[in-house]
């Protein structure tokens, strides 16, 4: 296969606002080619088939896995994600820009199979803050919430592997932050004072 286009895997912490900054983004760079993940978990209200997930069992999941069809997978929260090799490939083919939404797992093999691609980080100004935001969404029991905040404090801890990083404090300043480096601007943000306790 010859690359022609850009690999671009932006990754946060569950509720660090990763979809929606993207959303943004995407309303302003028209050219961007986001990549769909398969899932076995259940779709939550208003996402749809083949737009936010591949909605998949779970004895499908794993079939692909053993089959090698994925670039990455992982579980995360009790679910299978992953993102099929053929998804990326063809957006490659086509050119421009392919952004991956991934969990650091999924980083670290989209690294090994794609050297060159550039990774994002997107953080939470504060683990209180991303806590509220968890709240906020609704759809999380307080057991979930508590997992996904021990996994927000490991995901965080690997912010050096990450070509950039960005902070969601402020959508709007988060939003054009992504913009400029996906455009390719000299733009660095060394604002990742995390505080991880």
């Amino acid at each position: 296969m010859t690359e022609t286009g850009r690999i671009i895997v932006v990754s946060a912490p569950s509720g660090a606002g990763k979809s929606t900054l993207l959303g943004m983004v995407r309303r302003e760079l028209l050219h961007l080619s986001v990549t769909v993940s398969a899932t076995t978990r259940p779709p939550r209200p208003g996402e749809v088939e083949a737009k936010d997930y591949y909605f998949t069992s779970r004895e499908q999941f794993l079939e692909d896995i053993t089959a090698g069809r994925f670039a990455e997978w992982a579980e995360v929260h009790g679910h299978l994600y992953g993102t099929h090799k053929s998804e990326i490939e063809r957006r490659l083919l086509a050119g421009g820009t392919v952004v991956l939404e991934l969990d650091v797992q999924g980083m670290r093999s989209i690294k090994r199979l794609y050297p060159q691609m550039c990774s994002i980080f997107i953080v939470p100004p504060d683990l209180e803050t991303l806590k509220k935001r968890l709240v906020l969404r609704g759809v999380n029991t307080p057991t979930d919430m508590e997992v996904r905040l021990k996994n927000a404090r490991n995901e965080m801890a690997a912010i050096a592997e990450f070509d950039h990083c960005v902070v969601n404090d402020d959508l709007d300043v988060a939003a054009k932050a992504l913009v400029k480096i996906i455009e390719g601007s000299a733009f660095s943000e060394d604002a990742c004072g995390i505080k991880l306790k």
